[in-house]
Formats: C-alpha cells, structure tokens, sequence
C-alpha cells in the first residue's frame, strides 16, 4: 500500500457528547486535536474514564448512539472521514486504518477456528490483480506476535488470554494498514511479550512506515516507546509530550506530573513538581503475623488433552506445583501467559480440577484438612465463601443485564444476610473502597457504561463483599491506571493487613508484586523456577528466567543516567 505523504491522521478541535434519552448530556471530548505521522507512534494517556476510548471511537468512525460527534474534523491521510456513509468508509477500514480494540480477548468469534478469522479479512479486501495467499500470511503474523502456527487450528478458548490478544494484534496488521488503532493492546501480556510485541511494531514502524496511535493507561510503556505522548483529562488534550524530554526535565501541566510521577515512584525516581505519597519499598509495609494456612498445594499437576482428527494432543499446563497460602499474607504468582497461573487459580476456586496431586483446604473451626476437589455441603458452602476470585478481564466478570448496586448486594445478602436498605448502603461502602467516589454514581449503573477500568474495580468490591480468608486475585490491575493502581494496591494491602485476609496475587507485574508481596513464585511453562521472599526473588534473582522477567520491565528513566 502506498505510502501518505502527509500525516496519516489528523484530528481538529474534536468534541463528542452523550446525550441519553434520560439523564445528563456528558461532554465526553472537548475539543481534541492530535496529529500522527508515518512512520511514528504516538501515545494517548489518561486514567480511566479521561475519554480515551470514546475519542478513539469517534477516530475511527465507530462511535455509537447516544454519542455524537458535535465539532471538529477526522481524516485518514488526505480524507476527511468526519461525515462518510458506512458504504464510504467500508474499504478503508482494515487496509487504510485497523484497530486492536480494548475488549480484545472478546473480539473473536468464538465459533469460528483463528485461521478462518485471518482468511476472511484477507479474502474480503483481497484485490484480484494481486492476490495473497491467506495461510502464508497469517503464519507469517503469528511469527511476528510470538505465538506458535499451530494455534491457527484453534478455536479462541484453546488460547490464553494475553495469546488471545496476540492473535488480534497480528489481526490488525493483517493488510498493512497507513495507521493502526491500539486501544489498550498490551493489557493482557507479560512484559516479557509486551516488550517483544512492541519493538516488533518500532521495527515494523520503521519498514512500512505506518503510522500507530496506542492508547494505555501505562505510563511505562508509553514513556518507553512512544515517540509524543498525548495526555488526556477529562475529555480534553492538556498536554503533547515529547518522551525524551518528560522523561529528562518532566511535563508541565500538574495532570501530567501526576502521572508520570506516580510512575516513577514506583522505579524509585523522582519527577520535578511531583508531590504524591512515596510508595513504601516492600520491607517497610507492616505486615501481621502469618496465621495458620488456609490452601495446601502438593505437587499439582494439569494435563489437558484434546484430539486433532486422528492424533491426541497433551498439553502439561502445570507441572509438579507445591505451595502453601496462609492468612495475613500475600503470595505472588509469576510469569508469562500461558505459563499455567490462570489453570491454577481456576484449580484453587474449583472451577477446574487437578489431573493429580492435592489441594487442601483448612476450615476456619476445627482446621481439618479437606480435599477440595472433593468438598460438598456445608464445607463447600464455606470454601466458597472463604475463597474469592478477583477475575483476569472485567468485561466477561460481570453479568451486563445487571447493574452495579445489584451486583454487589447480592453477595451481601446471601453471605451477611443484609436486607436491601443495608446492602445498598454496604456496596456503596466497597465502591468508595476501591476508587469509585461517590459511590452514587455508580450503584445504578450497568457494566456497559462503565470504563475498563472502573469495572475492574466492580469486580474487586464484589469478592471483597464475603469477607473472605483467601483471594485470589488474577490480574487485579491490569486494567486501571498507573494513579488507580497504586489505590488498588493500597486497598488490598489494607485488606491483609488489618483482616489477616491471605491472597493468591497472580500478576505479569514484578513492580506492583514487589510493593505488595510477601513472597514470590516464578513460574514457567506450569514449572516453578524460582520461588522466595519477595525481597530476595526480586532484589537477588537467581533463575535466568527471573531476571528476564525483571530486564522487560519498562524502565524510560534509565535515560536519565544514560545521558
């Protein structure tokens, strides 16, 4: 595809509102303006609910009622798209401008193997004088994301998360768009696979010269790889940051500074005008005394099998695994997707069960280990309660017919038999909790019209609702900015510290397990590597694998000294 000699997008003084049948109008984005060039990325950061998302939306011509773009102009490259009828703007889509959308996981059909996926979008912007060949070319993305071929022949549920996320990012690039879309696209990957998927689109950047837009709230990696960072605050552009230079003398506008400081606060840097809570190293957080534990795992292990036509395939997800939690403490669970983290969170809240070894449950009276495999009765009923699971992806966590209030005062009633006044009034306790301030605006809302973000924060209000012994919390943070994070974190460290609540924090990020572990657990294609007080597996690591997860993480204040 030729090259535009221009920018590849240009957006002026961009306004969207939301104007629902009832209820207030919502200035979504006022008056935005952004600029990309071929060839550059460019980085749009905000925290949840800044207008990210609803000014991509409109970017990309997708924006749905009740928004409505009231100002300003859109265009791909030397078009303007601002007013295109959807049969104008059908054959752009995909070979002039793609996106990887925020909700990637769900993004494919679940009924429908990945190649078949690729072959359609090939087949139907193939242009007849140059024909592609549908299967070389999607081996050849999938080469470029870091996922197996073979995977081609799955369906979407035979892959983890972040390799869902992967499939969608070669998806976006499938036919070599000017400009592509990134909203959110790293949120399901380990930094190892982040960092590797990245440079891959730097190095593809500098081949192709397209233009790349990647919105995320994490600092880090934009600071690392963005080219301009634009920063967004409540629907408005308040800042376009050169990297290098916020990086070296900091942003200006106190919003900016927030951000990349609260960043660097967690690298042990300091950025000029920042003020915010330093962030206590690992050593220094009060921690209660461990009680007795709560999960005994020995030697688990999970095989899957599944069979390809007359062959039957096993996949080992987790290999000889054995730890122990405890009340009052947190362990970290470490390590890339695909390395077995999810299977055994799913084997601990009994969504799935071991193929052998055990896990064993000590009830809260008499301390009897129980197989949990096994558990019926009153005893499952406890160990339902007692463990809690904080899921991976916020979209598929909550029930989108139901609406916030309820959600989480259903809990409420069952476990603390609350009637529907004091439940109310008790989730609005845990929304306030966990960020969601004031919690009346939030109690009559649906999943759908919240952030990613503030749905993540749903999700961790409702497992708290139990009052629990043990959660396990898969990705708690995944989806809330670099600011929301460290209250997020803050929140669960109260949790264990004044409770005695034990937790199972199963997480890509060393930084934040660094902050808020007790101990560290590496794991490796369903192995453990490495496992230890937190202090020493990150401080001193000694497996190769250990220290590769620490050197991906994104670290743009290294320059500092480098200069």
């Amino acid at each position: 595809m030729p090259t535009t000699p221009g920018p590849v997008l240009t957006v002026e003084d961009l306004s969207v509102q939301y104007r629902p049948a009832l209820g207030p109008v919502v200035d979504a984005v006022r008056h935005a303006s952004l600029r990309v060039d071929p060839g550059e990325l460019v980085g749009l950061a905000g925290e949840s609910g800044s207008g990210k998302t609803t000014f991509a939306q409109a970017v990309l011509r997708l924006l749905r009622r009740p928004g409505h773009v009231t100002g300003g102009t859109i265009r791909w490259g030397d078009t303007d798209v601002t007013d295109l009828d959807d049969d104008a703007l059908r054959p752009l889509r995909w070979s002039a401008v793609a996106t990887v959308f925020q909700s990637s996981m769900n993004a494919l059909n679940p009924v429908v193997r990945v190649r078949r996926v690729f072959e359609d979008v090939i087949a139907a912007h193939d242009d007849p004088d140059r024909p592609t060949d549908a299967r070389e070319r999607a081996a050849e993305l999938f080469d470029l994301v870091s996922v197996d071929p073979r995977f081609l022949d799955r369906y979407p549920h035979e892959l983890s998360g972040g390799m869902r996320q992967r499939v969608n990012l070669a998806l976006a690039l499938a036919l070599r768009p000017r400009l592509v879309l990134f909203d959110e696209p790293t949120t399901g990957l380990d930094v190892v696979v982040q960092k590797s998927v990245l440079d891959k689109i730097r190095e593809l950047q500098a081949r192709e010269r397209f233009g790349a837009v990647l919105i995320t709230h994490d600092m880090g990696t934009l600071l690392d790889n963005a080219d301009r960072v634009a920063v967004m605050y409540e629907g408005e552009v308040v800042e376009d940051l050169n990297t290098a230079q916020a990086v070296t003398t900091g942003p200006r506008h106190p919003y900016s500074i927030h951000l990349v400081g609260s960043y660097a606060e967690l690298l042990g840097e300091r950025v000029p005008g920042y003020t915010g809570p330093e962030i206590a190293e690992p050593a220094e957080v009060p921690r209660p005394v461990a009680h007795d534990p709560v999960v005994q795992v020995e030697d688990l292990r999970r095989r899957f099998t599944r069979r390809r036509g007359w062959r039957t395939e096993h996949v080992d997800a987790v290999q000889g695994v054995s730890f122990t939690l405890r009340e009052g403490a947190v362990t970290a669970l470490v390590g890339q997707s695909g390395s077995g983290k999810s299977t055994i969170a799913r084997v601990l809240t009994r969504i799935d069960v071991p193929t052998s070894g055990t896990v064993r449950y000590l009830d809260q009276e008499q301390h009897r280990p129980h197989d949990v495999a096994a558990l019926r009765g009153a005893v499952a009923a406890e160990y339902r309660r007692n463990v809690q699971y904080v899921f991976q992806d916020p979209y598929s966590a909550l029930n989108p017919t139901l609406t916030v209030g309820y959600a989480l005062s259903r809990p409420l009633a069952n476990y603390h038999h609350l009637g529907r006044r004091a439940a109310l009034e008790r989730a609005a306790d845990l929304l306030e909790q966990v960020g969601l301030t004031p919690a009346g605006r939030y109690l009559g809302r649906l999943p759908h019209q919240l952030s990613g973000g503030q749905r993540q924060r749903v999700v961790i209000a409702r497992a708290l609702a139990a009052e629990p012994r043990l959660v396990v919390a898969d990705e708690p943070i995944a989806s809330l900015d670099v600011s929301i994070r460290a209250e997020i974190l803050e929140v669960l460290q109260s949790l264990v510290a004044d409770h005695g609540v034990g937790m199972l924090y199963i997480t890509h990020d060393l930084l934040s397990a660094a902050t808020l572990a007790d101990d560290v657990l590496v794991l490796r294609e369903g192995a453990l590597v490495e496992s230890g007080p937190a202090a020493e597996v990150i401080g001193d690591p000694q497996a190769d694998y250990t220290r590769e997860l620490l050197d991906a993480i994104p670290h743009p204040f290294a320059r500092r000294t480098s200069a």
